[in-house]
């Protein structure tokens, strides 16, 4: 019989501490939607005690889909942290507080710069805190993977006692290795169902070696119950555990792991482009599962094979992670009733009435400049819809513009809209898209570098709709900003607005999200 193994996703907590990628309240919400559907069982949906913007996001995500999905938060092992996290989830269905506190002497001598007997003690306090609040408590002890063991057992023997309902084991750094890290798990597994059989065993693995996924399906062939990942491996440096990896390994490998999940595969695909729209982030094209060479085969050899029998090339159909082989085409005349039906079938909700009129409108607009409309033009057309910010009124909006190229003086000419006020000027640059953000950041008044553009097709044909991802640096922090059209010049001008308008929104919390 199967064992059921319990996903994690902290794509909203650990996976947001990439650069750039911070998200907004809406793009947070859109997002924990799309993992309602992917069926995860957990979201970790936040670090509460970050900022005030961090708090909020934790609580409509709750407000959202907690009362289908079990929401948790991370927390330091102080009181102020597990408050917050408190206070953000507690009107989920099934919330756990999170608490996180090092194990492994570099975080005990140089991090907390206290002995190791008061560190075990602040973590045993913590869970014994956290515990007049709510039933269920997971305990990290983060760096466990560079962790002496009997202080690491030691650790979680005493706060196990103190009322830990989880215990998760991160491999913080990515230091481990497969073999060496399956045997710390089976160590600490049948150590822990002596002690006490109905306390779930979970890990969190760094990809810094590239051994995340490995390390994982590793700790879960040793008695792990309950996994931590992100969605297309999402996280600081190298990332963290890709969950599509981990779902498909255990589910191509059923043989060998005798294990499962609830998660639905068949969003896996939606789940990742979802993500790379909201944050900028692209996936590499030979990334497993998701990536878009994920199942294309060039060679002759491989072709002559796949169309014999797909099983000689291929361990799993794109079907089952979400990607159809045949693409709906739609155009101006495919209707509102072909165009819902597209929207559902891609697993979004049309909403109310008012609203798909609006996205409809959109639609109809897009298919005359573009003529025929693709699964990718709808799939951006509905996620760029749905995340538009609630404060547009109090952000910038490009009203027209003008750009004029040569070789001696390329030139823009912008209009922008900031609620009831306008702002126009022009400005030269080494070229049009220069002289067009050199104008930009002109009326806006902000100093910002330009980091990072992108441009990529999303669709086949000469009116293809190009996505335009770029990455700021304003007072030091780093924000994307992203917008489609038919025309690339607008795009880039919204794309650039759209980084200023994320700086202009970010609360300014400087305090650090705390690894785990």
């Amino acid at each position: 019989m199967n064992r059921n193994i319990i996903v994690l996703d902290t794509t909203l907590r650990d996976g947001e501490q990439v650069p750039g990628a911070k998200l907004n309240v809406n793009q947070k919400v859109e997002f924990a939607q799309q993992l309602k559907r992917l069926n995860v069982d957990i979201i970790e949906a936040g670090f509460p005690a970050s900022s005030a913007g961090d708090f909020n996001a934790v609580r409509e995500i709750v407000r959202t889909v907690g009362d289908s999905v079990s929401i948790t938060a991370l927390a330091r092992a102080v009181k102020s942290d597990i408050d917050a996290v408190y206070e953000s989830i507690k009107l989920a269905q099934n919330p756990f507080i999170h608490i996180v506190l090092g194990t492994s002497n570099i975080h005990v001598d140089k991090k907390f710069n206290r002995s190791k007997e008061a560190v075990l003690q602040m973590g045993v306090d913590a869970v014994k805190y956290a515990k007049t609040l709510l039933p269920e408590v997971q305990y990290s002890t983060e760096d466990a993977s560079r962790s002496d063991f009997e202080y690491l057992w030691q650790t979680i023997e005493a706060v196990v006692k103190a009322g830990a309902t989880i215990i998760n084991v991160p491999d913080t750094v990515g230091y481990a290795v497969p073999e060496e890290f399956g045997d710390l798990i089976r160590r600490i597994n049948e150590r822990l169902k002596n002690l006490n059989e109905n306390v779930i065993l979970s890990v969190h693995c760094h990809n810094d070696l590239g051994l995340a996924t490995a390390n994982t399906l590793s700790a879960i062939h040793n008695g792990a119950d309950k996994v931590e990942c992100t969605i297309n491996g999402l996280g600081e440096r190298a990332g963290n555990t890709s969950l599509e990896e981990v779902v498909m390994g255990l589910k191509v490998r059923e043989n060998h792991y005798h294990c499962s999940t609830r998660i639905k595969t068949t969003e896996l695909l939606r789940t990742s482009r979802l993500l790379t729209h909201l944050t900028g982030l692209d996936v590499q094209v030979n990334k497993a599962i998701t990536g878009e060479n994920a199942f294309a085969h060039s060679s002759g050899i491989h072709q002559d094979g796949l169309l014999k029998d797909r099983q000689v090339y291929e361990i799993m159909s794109p079907e089952e992670v979400g990607a159809e082989s045949m693409e709906l085409i739609l155009t101006a005349r495919s209707g509102r009733h072909a165009f819902k039906n597209a929207v559902e079938k891609m697993g979004f909700d049309p909403g109310d009435a008012e609203d798909f009129e609006a996205l409809f409108a959109k639609f109809l607009t897009l298919a005359d400049a573009k003529k025929e409309v693709y699964d990718h033009d709808v799939f951006y057309l509905v996620t760029s819809h749905r995340t538009l910010n609630e404060n547009s009124s109090h952000l910038y909006e490009l009203e027209s513009f003008q750009v004029v190229t040569n070789d001696l003086y390329p030139t823009a000419t912008a209009k922008l809209k900031k609620g009831s006020e306008t702002f126009k000027g022009s400005a030269v640059g080494d070229g049009p898209i220069d002289a067009l953000y050199s104008v930009l950041k002109t009326l806006t008044g902000l100093e910002v570098q330009l980091k990072d553009y992108k441009i990529n097709s999303l669709s086949r044909g000469k009116e293809a709709v190009g996505r335009v991802n770029i990455r700021i640096e304003y007072q030091g922090k780093i924000y994307s900003g992203r917008a489609m059209d038919t025309d690339i010049i607008k795009a880039s001008a919204v794309a650039f607005l759209n980084g200023i308008n994320a700086a202009l929104l970010d609360a300014g919390s400087d305090s650090p999200n705390p690894q785990s």
